[in-house]
């Protein structure tokens, strides 16, 4: 095994990833050293790669990436329950405390002390990565890795969301956003017996919905909100679009008592009344990708029923042009740097 390996690295913000040798990791205790055969490309790294995200450190990260699929190559100390040559999933999360409210009562996504991958420690986008034995991910042994990818952060935060939702069989939810991570959402929900009623501002997105489980598909538009049909409310609405613009629509789709997820990264403000929400009740929250636990399930249900996702694959040397296309919003599907095939 090399003590080299090659990595798409960041050096400034904004500016094209560097395809370059970098020493190989070597794991600490407790951690093991994966060998990538993919990672998944997630809007989360668009918005660390243009510096609109850093670690509380302020320390830009040099390796971007929390999607890795890959076999273990390396045990650090004291690691007994991996062995060399299982498949591992690398996903945001490379620790957390494990002291605080959040991680005591499984809701670890949450620990204001987490480390993540391609954040606070160095990330997927590279041939190799180190990661805490305790968070890696048990895979699927079989199946495609670019395709499994994505569901370590894609679809763990589409699971995350539904699950905070709480939504039961019968209820309407109201997607909002259908690319990758809303896909996944409506996949989701329609296993749980919900109504599916899909929002996008593109009719393609809309139509992949509709063949994927949605019930009804609603083109957003600057007057959604004062034409939503009135036997559409929703019990659940979630938002994956990346913009304050789905705000009105979902206030006008939501039902007295219903819940609105945040499952988006969305920086600019919206309009609450509270009178509003004391005539309600409605439940308005925020969802941060997924437990250790939600993923243990969500691989079992898509190891029991595969979820369908669009992967375009892209070498390490393309990860650039794959960042550009997210951030244009003209990525197809879900996009994952395959390694093993040259740069």
């Amino acid at each position: 095994m090399s003590h080299s390996m090659l990595a798409a690295v960041l050096e400034g913000a904004g500016q094209p990833l560097r395809i370059i040798r970098v020493p190989r990791p070597e794991p600490g205790p407790g951690e093991i050293l994966v060998r990538l055969e993919a990672s998944g490309i997630c809007h989360t790294d668009v918005h660390v790669w243009q510096g609109h995200l850093r670690p509380m450190s302020g320390q830009q990260p040099a390796i971007l990436g929390h999607e890795g699929v890959g076999k273990v190559v390396q045990l650090g100390a004291g690691v007994t329950d991996w062995r060399l040559g299982e498949r591992a999933g690398v996903a945001w999360l490379h620790d957390t405390c494990g002291r605080c409210d959040e991680c005591r009562s499984d809701m670890e996504s949450f620990c204001q002390h987490q480390r993540a991958h391609g954040f606070d420690v160095a990330g997927t986008f590279a041939e190799y990565v180190v990661a805490d034995a305790r968070f890696a991910a048990r895979m699927p042994e079989d199946g495609d890795a670019a395709v499994l990818a994505p569901l370590l952060c894609a679809g763990l935060t589409a699971y995350g969301a539904v699950m905070r939702a709480g939504i039961v069989a019968g209820e309407t939810c109201a997607v909002f956003g259908c690319g990758g991570l809303g896909l996944y959402a409506v996949q989701i929900a329609r296993r749980l017996g919900a109504t599916i009623v899909a929002v996008d501002t593109d009719e393609a997105k809309l139509h992949l919905a509709a063949s994927l489980g949605a019930d009804h598909v609603l083109l957003a538009s600057p007057g959604l909100a004062d034409k939503w049909p009135v036997n559409l409310r929703a019990h659940v609405c979630i938002n994956f679009a990346p913009t304050p613009a789905t705000w009105d629509a979902m206030i006008a789709a939501i039902r007295p008592r219903g819940r609105i997820i945040a499952a988006a990264m969305v920086s600019q403000p919206v309009p609450l009344n509270q009178e509003w929400l004391t005539a309600t009740g409605v439940w308005i929250t925020g969802t941060s990708v997924g437990t250790r636990a939600q993923m243990h399930e969500l691989i079992r249900l898509h190891q029991a029923q595969a979820f369908e996702a669009q992967v375009q694959r892209v070498t390490l040397a393309e990860a650039t042009s794959a960042l550009k296309r997210l951030k244009a919003g003209n990525a197809e599907g879900r996009q994952a740097i395959v390694f093993g095939g040259g740069i």
